[in-house]
């Protein structure tokens, strides 16, 4: 086995800081490791290297205490690949390794007895059995609720580990598939979504403009425009009033919005969050300047925003409109009135970086930090109307249900299944679906998404078929499909009620997000490789 070298572990971790928004610490280790002096090529490393560095190697160790006799080498050695080949692989192709080995070593034992035999004159019946051990994972979960005064509860995910939740938690279908001794999950996935649900060529519009990843994407909720943010220093404006059309070599038309003007001695500065307001009518960017500017839909600059010091993580605005929030690395929110462009209020609560923000009502929202806490806040209320503190972890993401009775949030406390995001379906009470389930699903960087039952506290299905790090989930406007984009390449798209994929599309590069239009009938997904793809979506 090839070494893993200090240098290449070292650059690991830098990518990691990077990634995770400890640009402070990545500096320091920048300097320290001697980052800049290494020879390696930073754009052959995909996002999230190290985290899938570090599974795939749980999951080859677990593989290596399973080998019998009969699979070592000549030298009774097991024959292990170099790590970087491991990080592209999953499961089942770390199963297929040991496989092909033992069928290669058994077929080279028989011909090498077969001679033998032939030498002595006797003959033999020789046949192959490779058995492949499929163990379940047993699996736990805790869903912790917590009631004030009967009106809120908030669903912290305090120790979710995707693969221990408890069997008695998961419905039937894991089960029936284990009882008929049928191939795992994942291998049904892989297989449908390579057939018959692949998107053609002719559903699909590519847009092309940004030279850096695109990180974030949104849909106009009003119309036919999509908006971008990309590592460029730009966010775009893209007209997708048209059919897709494969292929195209101009595309739609789009407006550039510079964030950020580049000097020859400037270092680019990502556009990591956006939103629309509610009528379509201004979208908000923030940056990794600190700066949120306010553009209207035809992309005039309206106003910049100027006052936070550390890059702007989270954006979003209330119903009404008449309020849009930020939450920042430098660990403060930032209420805006948009009629005056001025801050409204200042919460300064949190001891670490505010990942997310996410409105209740137009007047009280919620924030969550890398600093482990949950506060509940209402604009001219100098305090916190709550705080959470059940998380022993970085916070993720948060989000009201439609009804902003039910808080959910994620971490990845107590597990190295780091739960990315969540999101709740468009359904139940205060929805325009109220007669179908209220639904909560999670996205995680063990490749798998799970759906939630979260009034029952259970888990309604787990939805394998991605074979790394889910980033992005979007549920469509009548909660029946949810759309998935991962740094496997792939985007999927699931029905909620069957549990599977029925359409999937691989493109060249990770995806950051994905998101439904208002219709329902198109479905964007922002790439590494500098490109937004557009799908008609139709069954």
């Amino acid at each position: 086995m090839t070494p893993l070298t200090s240098a290449e572990l070292n650059y690991l971790i830098f990518r990691h800081l990077n990634e995770s928004g400890y640009t402070h610490s990545a500096f320091a280790f920048e300097y320290e490791a001697g980052i800049s002096e290494s020879a390696i090529d930073g754009n052959a490393v995909p996002p999230g290297a190290l985290v899938t560095f570090i599974q795939k190697g749980i999951e080859y160790l677990g593989k290596e205490t399973k080998p019998n006799n009969d699979i070592l080498d000549a030298n009774g050695n097991f024959q292990f690949r170099h790590p970087i080949e491991l990080i592209p692989k999953d499961e089942n192709e770390l199963q297929k390794i040991i496989n092909d080995k033992k069928e290669s070593i058994q077929k080279d034992n028989s011909k090498g007895k077969e001679k033998v035999d032939a030498e002595n004159g006797e003959g033999s019946d020789h046949g192959l059995a490779a058995e492949r051990e499929n163990e379940p994972y047993g699996e736990t979960n805790e869903i912790e609720k917590k009631t004030a005064n009967g009106k809120e509860k908030e669903i912290p995910f305090d120790y979710i580990s995707d693969a221990n939740h408890n069997e008695d938690e998961i419905n039937g279908r894991l089960e029936e598939n284990e009882a008929d001794s049928g191939p795992l999950p994942m291998d049904i996935c892989a297989s449908t979504a390579s057939s018959s649900s692949a998107i053609p060529n002719i559903d699909v519009t590519v847009l092309r403009g940004h030279t850096s990843e695109v990180f974030t994407c949104a849909w106009n909720p009003a119309g036919s425009l999509l908006a971008s943010g990309a590592g460029d220093s730009t966010a775009r404006i893209w007209t997708m009033d048209k059919p897709s059309v494969p292929n195209m070599q101009n595309g739609p038309l789009s407006v550039v919005l510079r964030h950020f003007m580049e000097t020859p001695n400037s270092e680019s500065k990502d556009v990591t969050t956006l939103d629309w307001n509610a009528e379509g009518t201004l979208l908000a960017t923030g940056s990794n300047d600190g700066r949120v500017k306010m553009w209207s839909e035809r992309g005039d600059l309206i106003t910049s925003l100027n006052e936070h010091n550390g890059p702007v993580f989270s954006l979003k605005w209330n119903k009404k409109g008449d309020f849009l929030l930020s939450g920042s690395r430098d660990k403060t929110v930032i209420v805006w009135d948009v009629k005056t462009a001025e801050r409204k209020q200042h919460f300064k609560f949190h001891s670490a970086t505010v990942l997310d923000v996410d409105w209740r009502s137009n007047f009280s929202f919620a924030t969550c930090s890398s600093d482990s806490m949950i506060y509940v806040c209402k604009v001219g209320t100098d305090r916190p109307l709550k705080t959470f503190a059940g998380h022993q972890g970085e916070v993720n993401a948060i989000k009201w249900d439609p009804t902003g009775t039910l808080l959910a949030s994620c971490s990845d406390d107590f597990t190295a299944k780091e739960i990315y995001t969540v999101r709740w379906s468009p359904t139940g009470t205060g929805t325009d679906n109220p007669n179908r389930q209220l639904v909560l699903a999670s996205a995680s960087f063990d490749s798998t998404i799970k759906l939630w039952d979260v009034e029952a506290g259970r888990i309604l299905d787990t939805l394998y078929g991605h074979r790394d790090a889910v980033y992005s989930v979007a549920f469509s406007p009548n909660g029946e499909y949810l759309a998935s984009g991962s740094l496997d390449k792939c985007v999927h798209v699931w029905s909620v009620k069957e549990a599977r994929i029925v359409k999937s599309y691989r493109g060249e590069d990770g995806i950051f997000e994905v998101c439904w239009n208002n219709k329902g009938d198109k479905i964007a997904a922002c790439f590494a490789n500098n490109v937004v793809c557009v799908f008609d979506f139709h069954m």
